[in-house]
């Protein structure tokens, strides 16, 4: 069995994330196309052109919409195909490893249960998303920051200034969420476990009671982290909103630029926004023996944690 998660990535779904990074390369070039178009449509229509250079504009807007929609379809369907797939695999991995090395240990028992019910669905999730997802998210950050740069460099420092301090606070605060996670499916585990010694879902010295508690507790704990890790990027966003319209209304009355820059640097931000706009996820390899999946006889199956 793979020895890291992202072994167990490429065994489970191989050339499947070589095409899944194609489509996510070809998602990104058509995602900032639309900038640039949103940008010349309000210069179009604020030069007073012909109606004809405006309508023009708009019908390569909505036809580089239509494509990018199209892709992102078929991006998010073939993602999740490869996710249910190592999950499949996943689960029936379990049931041979135990015909392989059977185990009557309530340990074993417990994991197994635990990794077929629960563990197994956001491991597959990632599988998905683990090379597409960075590679999409990352792409969109350096191309679009890139072409604001080369748009208008002063402006452009604001949209650095917003997400400079992401880039410190959520790593910190996402790998405190996957502490919690990984926590939790120990409690979850331990659980499973508590049913099989006992036959039944018995709670008889209070232990399975403590075990819903500490989860609870986790739970929480994930939450709050997230939203609060929301507020903030929602907030730096809406700083950088202000400051585009500030900076760039200086620009446009003292003629340094053009009011469609203005619209072109908020449909940048709103892109990168969008695309980094996902935190709080657990991302599987980050608890040591992440993937790791080895016979249940010899009393383990570490799997996503």
């Amino acid at each position: 069995m793979p020895a890291s998660f992202f072994r167990f990535v490429l065994k489970v779904s191989g050339w499947n994330q070589a095409a899944l990074a194609g489509l996510s390369t070809v998602l990104l070039l058509l995602g900032v196309v639309p900038i640039e178009l949103n940008r010349r449509i309000v210069n179009t229509i604020t030069e007073q052109n012909p109606l004809h250079d405006v309508l023009l504009l708009v019908a390569l807007y909505l036809a580089c919409a239509l494509a990018e929609g199209l892709v992102k379809l078929l991006l998010n369907v073939y993602r999740n195909w490869v996710g249910e797939q190592s999950v499949r695999w996943l689960r029936r991995a379990v049931f041979v490893a135990q015909a392989a090395s059977p185990s009557t240990s309530t340990e074993a028992e417990g994991i197994q249960i635990a990794i077929v019910v629960a563990e197994a669905e956001p491991v597959g999730t990632f599988v998905g998303d683990a090379l597409s997802q960075p590679l999409l998210q990352g792409g969109i950050l350096v191309m679009v920051t890139g072409y604001l740069i080369y748009l208008q460099p002063i402006m452009a420092l604001v949209v650095v200034v917003v997400f400079c301090p992401q880039f410190g606070f959520v790593p910190f605060m996402q790998a405190a969420v996957n502490r919690r996670v990984g926590l939790k499916i120990g409690e979850t585990r331990k659980m499973s476990r508590g049913i099989v010694e006992a036959g039944a879902a018995l709670d008889p010295d209070g232990r399975q009671a403590q075990h819903i508690d500490r989860i609870f507790v986790l739970n929480m704990g994930i939450y709050k982290i997230k939203f609060v890790m929301n507020f903030l990027m929602n907030l730096l966003t809406q700083i950088g909103f202000a400051g585009i319209l500030g900076v760039g209304g200086y620009l446009v009355l003292s003629g340094q630029t053009e009011i469609g820059t203005i619209s072109a640097f908020i449909a940048g931000l709103s892109k990168i926004k969008r695309s980094l706009g996902r935190p709080g996820r657990l991302v599987p390899g980050d608890q040591g023996n992440a993937g790791e999946i080895r016979p249940a006889g010899q009393g383990t199956a570490e799997i996503g944690q």
